[in-house]
């Protein structure tokens, strides 16, 4: 059986999710930006830890958890030496994905069959 476009009445083949996504953007004027994308907001801001203390030269941080607060702290910290020069930034994004419909409810499939 032939589909039919969505746009002319048929019933809905796909349909919209939203999905999360995390960004990192750190930097200073020395060179490229680094960029990460995050699918959870604890992996952004254990990245955004990881890095000021890569570009600090300190010791990698014990495997606790790292929070957004004391990430925050390092990070600011960080840029403070050298505000004119240092960014960072954690932002959050809310992203719609269209997915078919892989599914339907078994009245639907009955009432197609029988």
């Amino acid at each position: 059986m032939p589909s039919r476009s969505a746009s002319r009445g048929s019933p809905s083949v796909s349909s919209y999710d939203v999905v999360s996504a995390y960004t990192l953007v750190i930097g200073d004027d020395s060179g490229e930006p680094t960029v990460s994308v995050h699918g959870s907001a604890s992996a952004a801001w254990r990245e955004l830890d990881r890095e000021v203390r890569s570009r600090s030269r300190m010791r990698p941080r014990p495997r606790r958890a790292v929070d957004e607060e004391s990430a925050t702290r390092l990070a600011s910290a960080w840029r403070a030496a050298d505000p004119e020069s240092r960014f960072w930034n954690v932002t959050a994004h809310r992203l719609p994905i269209l997915l078919p419909v892989i599914a339907r409810s078994s009245n639907q499939v009955a009432a197609r069959t029988g």
